[in-house]
């Protein structure tokens, strides 16, 4: 890629770079594909003057992206990897703890066919997540990728969550009018609280129960099922005894039904 002169630099309007600064400099320019390519390698290099500032810049290169047919895979995963944050243990609950995990389904199918509008949507549904795992008394655990996991000291609260969950992801009116589903399951156990977050079997448990599951679906472990309390319209269906990767023996499982979801699925995925 040739290097731009500062009189080419000059001779390019503003729309032709992905981020301009307070004080006017202009930096990350996208005006070709050559350019655009190396801006999107280059991004996490440039310090922006706040996070609304980086954002803006974000999308208009995602856009000068999508108009050149160029798919950033690894920008974007970069992207969500570089929001990761180390957990804060001090106020997460001890002993016997209540997992959820909730993923995208199809979540690089629809990276593919959204191009930029993906982050977007990615965006939003942790932000559902988020807001419904809060209201119910979770809290996160992790979040990257397509996958976040909440935790919490009552069974019964992560299973209102898991349902607001689903019932705000139907009624979420989607960028680019994507069909956007998760999957979601719920476990029951007693890992171990590290400094870096809980370990043990029940953090494995539920992942291998969230990748059984399809969109829409809430799947909840044995152990959940037996620790829950009833609760007006909620009602837990036993849906197999499957084999799930990785696990010592099978894991009876429970299909979530309650107003807002949808009841039918194909089989589990095992």
């Amino acid at each position: 890629m040739a290097k731009l002169s500062a009189t080419q630099r000059a001779k390019l309007p503003d729309r032709a770079f992905a981020y301009i600064a307070s004080d006017g400099k202009r930096s990350l320019p996208i005006n070709d594909e050559a350019h655009v390519r190396n801006a999107l390698a280059r991004f996490d290099r440039v310090r922006f003057e706040s996070d609304e500032a980086r954002d803006r810049a974000r999308r208009r290169l995602l856009n000068a992206a999508k108009k050149y047919g160029i798919v950033p895979v690894g920008f974007v995963t970069g992207q969500l990897r570089s929001e990761r944050r180390a957990p804060d243990v001090s106020n997460m609950p001890t002993g016997t703890v209540t997992f959820l995990l909730a993923d995208i389904e199809g979540s690089t199918a629809l990276l593919h066919r959204l191009g930029d509008v993906y982050t977007v949507v990615l965006r939003d549904v942790r932000a559902q997540i988020r807001s419904c795992v809060r209201r119910c008394g979770g809290l996160k655990v992790d979040a990257h990728g397509d996958e976040y996991l909440a935790v919490f000291a009552r069974p019964g609260a992560a299973v209102e969550a898991a349902i607001d969950i689903q019932r705000t992801m139907t009624t979420h009116a989607w960028p680019g009018e994507a069909d956007v589903r998760v999957r979601i399951g719920v476990h029951t156990g007693r890992p171990t609280l590290t400094d870096d977050g809980y370990v043990g079997l029940a953090v494995h448990t539920v992942a291998r129960i969230c990748t059984a599951g399809h969109g829409g679906q809430i799947l909840v472990s044995s152990r959940t099922h037996a620790a829950l309390e009833p609760a007006a319209g909620v009602r837990l269906q036993p849906v197999g005894t499957p084999a799930l990767a990785g696990l010592p023996t099978r894991e009876p499982l429970f299909q979530v039904h309650a107003k807002g979801l949808r009841t039918r699925f194909p089989a589990l995925r095992v």
